[in-house]
């Protein structure tokens, strides 16, 4: 059996009470420790990969973009029974692609608005 090799160094930073909040609640949306969390995310970037939803604790940019694009789809389905007006196959795939073509740039901005911050 391979012994795991011990964690014997430390990294330490100094963040503001703010900052460190929002580490916090990322961390514990995986639930994670601060320490797990960020050691996750520290290799992520040292190894050139994007983080995955699971070790970051709140991306899940792919996640959010299918919710946004089924609430698109959802919505406008809804919206035209109650008018009374059936929704044919045709126009049921007009909603899917349309859905689907803007459904990244839509989750990145209710991301960005949830965690009140923007992205450059």
């Amino acid at each position: 059996m391979v012994r795991p090799s011990l964690r014997i160094k430390s990294i330490g930073t100094k963040v503001s009470e703010e900052e460190y909040a929002q580490l916090e609640r990322a961390a514990q949306t995986e639930g994670k420790t601060l320490g797990e969390w960020c050691r996750g995310v520290m290799l992520s970037s040292a190894n050139r990969r994007p983080p995955k939803a699971t070790e970051t604790g709140g991306d899940g940019h792919a996640l959010m973009a299918e919710l946004v694009a089924l609430r698109a789809i959802l919505l406008n389905v809804l919206f035209k029974q109650a008018k009374g007006e059936p929704v044919t196959a045709e126009e049921m795939q007009r909603l899917i692609d349309r859905a689907d073509s803007d459904k990244l740039r839509k989750a990145r901005e209710r991301l960005e608005q949830a965690s009140g911050t923007k992205e450059s």
